[in-house]
């Protein structure tokens, strides 16, 4: 990952304009469909301060962007979000800003309406235009209702819990669409879990500032997980199971067994939630974790591959979250924290 003398640069625009003096910033991207968060640090003159900086100390719902680029010629978008939280030092005349993504205007909104015969894309593009995002959606075809066989209605949970966001319910369609879901930019995506068909990036152990690889023992052996569920339209329970079959040293030891109770689940519906609970456990075998220099081409839902081990750690991860941090102090760095099971392992299905 070698390359020519690079000059790094960030910057913060609010509401489109430039914010003076940043000399800090740390970008938190992650693959966790939870929102990617950002702190930013300026420093300040005296006051009175500038239009743009009194504007953010006085109003609420600034909507910043942070850029960056390697070669101060072309930049690159990291995160676009409002600001949460700020910090005022007069004395040291520093400003630190913190914020998530747009993903935060979903968390935020409690959900307060039944979705009656809709899709679980028609929800996500509803939502969506109502927070001013745009929406890539993959279209769906089940009416939401008949996932919990209540004549194609949602009801609102909000009288029975502590909290039941926008945010959740599209992440509760998206478990069972077996989806993704997170926001870029100004877009909301609602998007079947990608299996990358890119050419994963390599890293080397000489790429690396530090690196840390670990392995749980624990998941490395069979793992079976059983969904139990009732179907109140058929009256009657079952449960669908998948399980891992690896070969080697762990083959024949009893498995790591993980039952869920889901109620109103279809067979297929409950076999495509076993493979996918399966698939996040065996991926927590292998952990990568690696600081390095600072670029703008990897990213949560990527694939890279690890060489210069010479063990079997050498092999492909997906990452899961990147921190990008830029000072004046230590440059451009970033920590990557990426996960896999070993490869070779088969799935049954019981």
């Amino acid at each position: 990952m070698s390359g020519p003398i690079r000059t790094p640069r960030i910057r913060a625009l609010a509401n489109g304009t430039l914010l003076p003096s940043l000399i800090a910033a740390q970008i938190d991207s992650t693959s966790h469909a939870t929102a990617d968060r950002f702190r930013l640090t300026m420093a300040l003159p005296a006051p009175p301060f500038g239009t743009n900086v009194a504007s953010i100390l006085q109003n609420a719902g600034q909507l910043l962007e942070v850029q960056a680029s390697t070669d101060g010629l072309a930049w690159t978008s990291l995160v676009q979000g409002e600001i949460d939280h700020l910090r005022l030092d007069p004395v040291s005349q520093r400003l630190t800003l913190e914020g998530r993504d747009l993903s935060a205007r979903l968390i935020e909104s409690r959900l307060t309406e039944t979705f009656t015969n809709q899709t679980a894309s028609d929800v996500a593009t509803t939502l969506a235009g109502r927070h001013g995002l745009a929406a890539n959606v993959q279209t769906t075809a089940t009416p939401i209702g008949a996932y919990w066989q209540l004549e194609h209605d949602v009801v609102s949970l909000d009288s029975f819990c502590r909290s039941h966001s926008e945010w959740d319910l599209l992440l509760t369609l998206a478990a069972r669409e077996g989806f993704d879901l997170w926001v870029s930019g100004t877009t909301l995506n609602f998007q079947p879990t990608a299996q990358s068909t890119s050419a994963p990036t390599t890293i080397a152990v000489s790429d690396c500032l530090s690196i840390v690889l670990e392995r749980s023992l624990t998941l490395a052996r069979d793992i079976e997980v059983t969904i139990k569920s009732w179907n109140s339209r058929e009256a009657k329970g079952f449960s669908r199971t998948a399980r891992t079959a690896r070969t080697g040293p762990s083959a024949g030891l009893s498995p790591l067994r993980a039952i869920q109770i889901i109620p109103n689940l279809s067979l297929a519906d409950a076999q495509a939630i076993a493979q996918s609970r399966l698939a996040d456990l065996t991926r927590q075998e292998r952990i990568l974790t690696a600081n390095m220099p600072g670029d703008l081409i990897l990213a949560p839902r990527q694939q890279l591959a690890l060489a210069g081990t010479a063990t079997d750690f050498d092999q492909l991860y997906w990452i899961e979250r990147i921190t990008r941090s830029l000072t004046w102090r230590s440059g451009f760095t970033q920590t990557i924290r990426a996960r896999n099971a070993s490869p070779g392992i088969e799935v049954e299905f019981l």
